[in-house]
């Protein structure tokens, strides 16, 4: 059974009485991350596909309002004909999840998708400047406003962005976007291995040059990335954006820098769009969609070493980005939760997503990071509090200890 409303308030009513029917719901938009997080048990789907339109778009204040469902392309569309953009670089994840339908704003903030401009930009969070929801009482509930001084509920605003659909059914959300940079540019430094990749990320980014983009793509990712003019061997990649002048000043000191480095090449914007796009939307690891596949959070100077240690017991194959402190990791075999988990604590911590995995491995692993008990337990309670009866989304983020799931959603959207 799939609920598909046109309006809040009808979602608000078929909320309500599933409440009373004890009816329990995957909330759902695009359905473009079926797949993501713990299988969700629900007798039906309350999808936000109908609930689509632009209602307020200000250019002058880089403001937007949309509904939940609208899709992406039509948020890019308009924002695009303006000359702005949404400066957290959403991701499509249908390539990597295997997926139809249309990704919609509504499910980037639910989801707190951010793509490789997060280190600089911000998460999607960090953009939302106000939502419209439902919650499990089936009560109207908005939050935040349309301008950045205005901080009514953003505390709730930002618990919303990145709950999965946990904690509410988001009907609106608004949003700033930027100006779209005029020019863009990558610089590659080819031919260093994972520690000379994470240095020479680190010495661009403690540089004066703006770098809004820094990904290494060891030997076995970067001839994979079809788009992006790459030469041979493992990449470093340094992206450099704004009005003409500065970019072309910006590369030549970062160049400068870089070549005492290893072998340097420069990328037009054409080929960088290319290049940014495959790595915001992990289209590397799109070949076998049964491999497990993993969004690792570390420390920008030690996911390498992640890497080196996991492949002293298992298969692995990576790439890095924000400076290093995102690792997108695939397993060749078993998902490895415990021997992935236990080398993020012994390398001063972080947290491991599942993203991707057969149903046996989403049936008995937690596809979320374990928080300790005070905090699953504070996330209970936001639970409840949102959503008493347990309605929305139940299992999506389960903790699985000694075999036992006990549930902990909402805490981590403070990620």
């Amino acid at each position: 059974m799939i609920f598909s409303p046109a309006r809040p308030q009808d979602a608000a009513d078929i909320i309500r009485d599933c409440v009373t029917r004890s009816i329990t719901l995957k909330l759902r938009g695009g359905g473009t991350r079926a797949g993501f997080g713990n299988p969700v048990a629900s007798d039906a789907v309350l999808s936000s596909a109908a609930l689509s339109g632009i209602m307020v778009y200000n250019p002058a204040e880089m403001v937007l309002t949309a509904k939940a469902g609208t899709p992406m392309a039509d948020i890019e569309a308009a924002v695009v004909e303006k000359g702005q953009f949404l400066a957290f670089e959403p991701p499509d994840h249908r390539p990597m999840m295997g997926t139809a339908g249309e990704p919609t704003i509504g499910g980037a903030f639910a989801v707190n998708a951010s793509g490789p401009r997060r280190f600089v930009s911000g998460a999607a969070r960090d953009h939302l400047l106000g939502v419209g929801f439902i919650n499990g009482k089936g009560e109207t509930i908005k939050a935040g406003g349309r301008v950045m001084k205005n901080v009514t509920g953003l505390d709730l605003v930002k618990l919303m962005a990145g709950s999965f659909g946990t904690l509410g059914f988001l009907t609106e959300v608004t949003f700033k976007v930027l100006p779209k940079p005029r020019v863009t540019e990558t610089i590659v430094v080819s031919g260093l291995d994972d520690a000379a990749g994470a240095h020479a990320m680190a010495v661009a980014l403690a540089m004066p040059v703006e770098v809004s983009g820094a990904a290494h793509l060891p030997d076995l990712v970067a001839p994979r990335m079809i788009g992006g003019g790459l030469p041979d061997g493992p990449a470093t990649v340094l992206r450099l954006e704004g009005l003409p002048a500065s970019v072309s000043e910006r590369a030549d000191k970062l160049v400068a820098v870089m070549a005492r480095l290893g072998p340097v090449t420069r990328l037009d914007g054409e080929q960088s769009a290319a290049l940014w796009q495959e790595i915001r939307d992990i289209r590397v690891y799109t070949d076998v969609l049964t491999k497990p596949l993993w969004k690792v959070s570390v420390a920008p100077t030690i996911g390498h070493k992640l890497v080196a240690g996991l492949r002293l017991q298992a298969a692995v194959d990576a790439f890095y980005d924000w400076q290093g402190g995102l690792v997108w990791m695939q397993m060749e075999a078993e998902p490895d939760a415990d021997l992935l988990r236990t080398g993020i604590k012994a390398l001063g911590g972080g947290h491991a997503t599942l993203i991707r995995a057969d149903d046996a491995a989403r049936k008995t692993l937690a596809a979320f990071e374990p928080q300790v008990s005070a905090v699953d337990l504070l996330s209970q309670r936001l639970r409840h509090t949102f959503d008493p009866s347990g309605i929305f989304n139940r299992g999506m983020m389960e903790q699985y200890i000694a075999g036992a799931p006990t549930s902990g959603p909402a805490a981590r959207s403070a990620r």
